[in-house]
């Protein structure tokens, strides 16, 4: 028999971008600005640090209700389809360490108070390239794929 491998990137449907943009008008940037807090005390602690690395990883569902994207991989064994679904593959560890700890955790954290203050001054007109900030926070701080 032969065994064919389909991969498909999938995001899982969430809400809408009306939903999204209203959501984060009212709840997301001041329930986002707290978590950024809240993890950037943590990762000034060493017993903390994961803690606060998950939730900055967490920002863009925090703030605009993102979805995570899953791979999706389908292979036909014996005839039937077996379907798995994961998480993107990550950089190796020891890169975003290392870059985490040279760049990524002053550089992230200028990144996000320069989206509050593009929302703040633009009163809201700025919410597509917001939007996209948010959601690179994760990558700006470790390298972390989304």
């Amino acid at each position: 028999m032969t065994q064919q491998n389909t991969r498909v990137e999938l995001i899982e449907r969430g809400p809408g971008c009306l939903v999204r943009g209203l959501y984060f008008l009212f709840i997301g940037l001041w329930l986002g600005l707290i978590w950024v807090v809240v993890a950037w005390f943590f990762n000034l602690t060493i017993v903390g640090l994961p803690i606060g690395l998950l939730m900055i990883n967490r920002i863009p569902q925090v703030m605009t209700l993102r979805p995570q994207r899953v791979q999706t991989t389908v292979e036909i064994r014996e005839g039937s389809p077996v379907i798995r679904h994961t998480t993107i593959r990550q950089n190796p560890f020891l890169l975003r360490a290392l870059y985490f700890l040279v760049i990524g955790f002053w550089f992230s954290l200028v990144w996000m108070l320069l989206a509050w203050l593009l929302t703040a001054v633009t009163f809201g007109l700025a919410f597509p390239l917001t939007f996209w900030m948010f959601d690179q926070v994760p990558a700006i701080t470790t390298l972390a794929r989304y």
